[in-house]
């Protein structure tokens, strides 16, 4: 957790207060949607509702990261993360009680949902006033590294951990982790006033329309949105583990949880290469394009038929080469003015969790149609490979026209 200069990121108080908080709601969360998970397949035993009690945790951001994201302006940021841990330990804390009706459960999840895009707004846009500018990325890296390390140790972990304590039990320790999130934050966290201008006065529409605006007329914001929506192509080899690992001869539980392990613990590894000291951020930012096209072009190669161990290495290869996203979401925010940082932030997340939905919803239709996943997984491979090689010019044009001095917002 060192950066450039040599300084621990870990020895700035602010810093490791967010960070300790994070950390630990990541492995809760992760337990949360395993204990639902097993919740609802216990009461109703059908995959299909299984499916969708999971679908919950995470389609509400879409309408939230557009609405709700806009309060990280509006008002105080730490402020606003406090008020989202706490309206989710009790939200959360209400699931937790035993016998609790599935469709109130379900309503509990959505509104507890909700609260998740105004705290990762508030959070994503007070961390370069924490940092400041040359720290943000290397902070930013240091948080993907521990979400996908939370959700590697949550796929090893949560289901053992669910059934020796029991669905509700587990719920009721994810309301608790929002808890210690909530208290972290309110005292290791400095209070801060409301960027450019008074608290509350900005109006929903007026915040939405001024922050498309914003990204429509710059094209340097408009790229790096592209870079960071790349990921509708890249995730389908997620959506599709299951058929593929039987596809091709290990259908069994562990070839799947390779297969889903793989491009994780990739992004951890590029993203350690791409912090490496020699890696100076001008570089970082020139490699956007050419890293984009490789996080996809890896996939194509699922046309060959890969067995499980070969498919492990090229999800692995395109994940360290999508560790890019962190430079692309970096640079988007310090680009971005202070003011608006919070509702850009939700448009974009929104965005991208949008086409993560229809990437897996249109590649699990391909393969349905070409009676093959590893066909639909490399057709979206060549799609996106496509798709990236126009970003990629699109970036660096948009580069040359001042990127090269990128004026960077502190």
């Amino acid at each position: 957790m060192e950066d450039r200069k040599g300084d621990n990121l870990i020895r700035l108080g602010e810093f490791r207060t967010l960070w300790a908080a994070y950390a630990q709601s990541v492995f809760g969360d992760q337990l949360a949607r395993v204990a639902l998970s097993l919740l609802v397949f216990q009461r109703t035993e059908s995959a299909g509702w299984t499916a969708a009690a999971y679908a919950l945790t995470t389609l509400p951001a879409l309408l939230s990261g557009v609405l709700l994201s806009g309060l990280a302006d509006r008002f105080p940021r730490r402020t606003v993360m406090v008020g989202c841990d706490l309206v989710r330990a009790v939200i959360v804390g209400l699931m937790a009680l035993p016998g609790m009706p599935l469709p109130l459960l379900a309503a509990l999840l959505v509104l507890a949902q909700l609260a998740e895009a105004p705290f990762g707004a508030a959070q994503g846009a007070l961390l370069p006033t924490v940092l400041g500018t040359h720290r943000y990325e290397r902070g930013q890296r240091v948080m993907l590294i521990t979400h996908q390390a939370g959700q590697l140790i949550g796929f090893a972990v949560g289901g053992v951990l669910v059934v020796w304590l029991g669905s509700s039990a587990s719920l009721g320790l994810n309301a608790a982790t929002f808890l210690l999130s909530a208290t972290l934050i309110r005292i290791g966290v400095k209070a801060r006033p409301v960027e450019g201008g008074a608290p509350g006065r900005k109006r929903v529409h007026t915040q939405v329309g001024s922050a498309i605006a914003l990204i429509w007329a710059d094209p340097r914001l408009r790229s790096l949105i592209a870079l960071g929506w790349l990921a509708g192509f890249i995730v389908l080899p997620e959506g599709l583990a299951a058929p593929f690992a039987q596809e091709a001869g290990g259908g069994g539980g562990t070839s799947v949880g390779l297969l889903l392990a793989a491009h994780p613990a990739g992004m951890v590894l590029g993203a350690s290469l791409l912090g490496r000291a020699g890696v100076g951020d001008d570089w970082r930012r020139r490699l956007l394009g050419p890293l984009a096209i490789g996080a996809n072009l890896p996939l194509v190669l699922y046309w060959a038929g890969p067995g499980v161990a070969s498919a492990v290495l090229l999800l692995l290869l395109s994940g360290v080469c999508s560790a890019y996203q962190i430079t692309a979401g970096a640079t988007f925010v310090l680009l971005t003015p202070v003011d608006q940082r919070g509702q850009a932030l939700g448009l974009a997340r929104s965005g991208l969790t949008a086409m993560q939905g229809i990437g897996i919803a249109s590649g699990g239709l391909a393969a349905e149609l070409a009676g093959s996943s590893a066909d639909a997984i490399a057709g979206a491979g060549l799609l996106g490979t496509l798709c990236a090689v126009l970003v990629a010019v699109s970036w660096a044009r948009a580069r040359g026209t001042g990127a090269g001095t990128i004026p960077l917002r502190a």
